[in-house]
């Protein structure tokens, strides 16, 4: 099978002939359709984070396909099921966090594309009880960034602790915001759409977004302050330190921040503000099955779509080139056949 893989930190990947896998026991064989290309596949090859995967490994964690080969015990999937492949690819089940439904914070967990082989592959294997099906509502290019972006923003909003009719920012409106401007629509916030980019906003104003504010311009904290009396709530998935604090500071009393950015460094935080206006910082990584498979239905029901460029496995070089050296609009998805 053709294959992109990593095999040594901060270089381009290698295109690859490698063997088709073979699923163990509780596994199944997917044949990849497609997969979006997400920055933490770019960590993955540049092996930028303290956690690195061994080498040498294929990437990708928003796979897309069909099922095509059955392991030894599998039950709650068969051939010919179509199915998404996400981050979470294993979890044990039995530790504090997986059973009080937090599986994607478990110890033991091993990861799509950074543990195990992923995407980035014609065929990859998946225990059989940590593939989502996938809504008929949804073809494989549409699905495919909704397996890792669409469920982290849907995630990190319902820990927003919002309510419909709230006002809730989200901050930076690339390949996570924008998805998240549509799911926060469907939840029915009020959606305040936060960015350095004109044409960004103006996107986020087309997904419905209620509100949009040029931080360029204008200062949001103020503005949000003086046009609503703060938000209720906040999803920041920029990757500038400088909007962590800003989202801290646009919150009204009792407000919620939630983090899903990674950007390198810190913020300031202050702790008489946190205290004072009884705000709460919380951070939010991925989400479980169970939110996988609300967040594909919401979706396919309020027609929740990514803004997708497509490409082919052997261009795989320049898309990461791309994703570091300028803001892609919305996100890209490898076509595999």
């Amino acid at each position: 099978m053709n294959a992109a893989v990593v095999t040594r930190f901060r270089h381009p990947l290698e295109l690859r002939q490698l063997p088709v896998p073979t699923p163990g026991p509780g596994q199944v064989l997917v044949r990849v359709r497609a997969c979006g290309v997400c920055h933490t596949d770019l960590h993955a090859v540049e092996g930028d984070w303290p956690d690195k995967p061994s080498l040498p490994r294929v990437p990708g964690h928003e796979a897309v396909g069909e099922v095509v080969q059955l392991g030894p015990g599998v039950d709650y999937l068969s051939i010919g099921d179509r199915v998404g492949v996400p981050w979470l690819h294993w979890a044990c089940g039995t530790c504090e966090q997986c059973l009080s439904g937090w599986e994607t914070l478990c110890n033991q967990q091993l990861r799509s594309g950074y543990d195990v082989d992923g995407g980035f592959a014609e065929y990859l294997v998946a225990y059989g009880r940590f593939a989502t099906r996938l809504p008929d509502g949804l073809d494989y290019i549409a699905a495919a960034p909704l397996i890792c972006a669409g469920l982290t923003v849907y995630k990190g909003l319902m820990m927003a602790d919002a309510d419909p009719g709230d006002w809730v920012v989200i901050s930076g409106i690339g390949g996570l915001g924008h998805l998240a401007v549509q799911y926060g629509r469907a939840m029915g916030f009020q959606v305040v759409a936060v960015d350095i980019d004109d044409a960004k906003l103006n996107l986020a104003a087309r997904l419905g977004a209620t509100m949009t504010i040029n931080v360029r311009n204008t200062d949001p904290v103020g503005y949000l302050q003086r046009q609503i009396g703060g938000a209720h709530g906040a999803l920041v998935t920029a990757v500038s330190p400088p909007a962590f604090g800003q989202a801290v500071g646009m919150m009204r009393p009792g407000g919620t921040v939630v983090l899903n950015g990674l950007p390198p460094g810190d913020f300031p935080l202050s702790i008489y503000d946190m205290v004072m206006r009884a705000i709460t910082l919380r951070g939010s990584i991925v989400g479980t099955r169970y939110d996988l498979g609300r967040a594909l239905h919401l979706a396919a029901q309020e027609k929740i779509a990514a803004t997708v460029q497509t490409a082919r496995l052997q261009d795989i070089n320049e898309v990461m080139e791309h994703m570091q050296t300028s803001a892609l609009p919305g996100r890209t998805v490898l076509e595999l056949g």
